[in-house]
């Protein structure tokens, strides 16, 4: 069976892919895929992971785990997506830099199911806006708390993700920019919920009915349905169109207020994300999806 962890991380998806792979359910059912809501899974890899301690589940462990979790009797796919699976908020900096538990974090949920092929999907973003995210929902002492004692430029996306690929060697990982969402959201769901092409995907323009005013929106979907088939590098450049003249204003032009950014600071921090991108784009291991 593929299990597949979507990784978040925070101030990214959120629960955005699993409603919109909720949305899906009934035809995702019928190509095998199950779709598992934290709820069902809550506690029991807690219990399990803790348990384990690094190690690897047997497989009557894998089984019981299976049981409890799983909605049909022998899925080819089973889906998980959870803000947690990162951590806490506070997690996303370390003294080493971004998500310094990245991997070890990813190869104990591969541990749970070493029976079975392993996929990992995350979503990484510009560190500025990360930060400017994560601080107000981290409750632990404000941003010199969070940042660890490191510095702006030393938030780079390239070490976290080679030590995830380090941990799981092998495994399936999917990488996207969160800023080319809007315009790639529909294939991120196909790929996590393995939907063919041919079969109808409700939520696809999730990102963008969030981004959009309504008259935006009312063009875009008027434009969309004079189009028998659409390839997906015309959906793209429709909804890059209308993004550009009916896109709303705080989406656009967010506010980098944190203690010490300047906009030579936060001008740095982007040309080193940049940069990390295009590294890992190439990286052996790693299928990244580009707008």
């Amino acid at each position: 069976m593929q299990m597949v962890f979507h990784l978040g991380v925070h101030g990214t998806d959120g629960d955005r892919l699993l409603k919109t792979l909720l949305n899906n359910r009934d035809s995702l059912t019928q190509h095998g895929t199950d779709i598992i809501t934290p709820n069902r899974h809550r506690g029991l890899f807690e219990e399990a992971l803790m348990s384990l301690k690094g190690g690897r589940a047997t497989a009557e462990m894998q089984q019981i785990m299976l049981d409890a979790i799983l909605h049909s009797e022998s899925p080819a796919r089973a889906v998980f997506s959870t803000t947690t699976f990162m951590g806490a908020p506070g997690r996303a900096v370390g003294q080493s830099g971004l998500y310094p538990q990245m991997g070890a974090r990813a190869q104990a949920l591969a541990n749970l199911f070493p029976d079975h092929e392993v996929e990992f999907f995350l979503a990484i973003r510009n560190p500025a806006t990360l930060i400017a995210e994560v601080l107000p929902i981290f409750p632990g002492g404000g941003y010199h708390v969070l940042m660890q004692g490191r510095q702006p430029l030393d938030l780079r996306w390239r070490d976290p993700i080679q030590a995830l690929l380090r941990a799981v060697p092998g495994r399936r990982v999917v990488i996207w920019c969160h800023e080319d969402v809007p315009l790639i959201w529909p294939e991120i769901a196909r790929l996590a919920g393995n939907i063919p092409p041919d079969v109808p995907l409700k939520g696809g323009m999730t990102y963008l009915e969030e981004i959009l005013d309504k008259e935006g929106i009312t063009r875009l979907k008027e434009a969309l349905s004079t189009q028998d088939r659409l390839t997906v590098a015309q959906r793209r450049a429709m909804s890059s169109e209308v993004i550009q003249s009916h896109a709303l204003p705080a989406v656009l032009d967010q506010v980098i207020d944190l203690p010490g950014w300047t906009q030579d600071v936060v001008d740095r921090v982007t040309d080193n994300y940049r940069a990390d991108v295009a590294e890992i784009a190439v990286l052996p291991g790693v299928e990244f999806v580009l707008a």
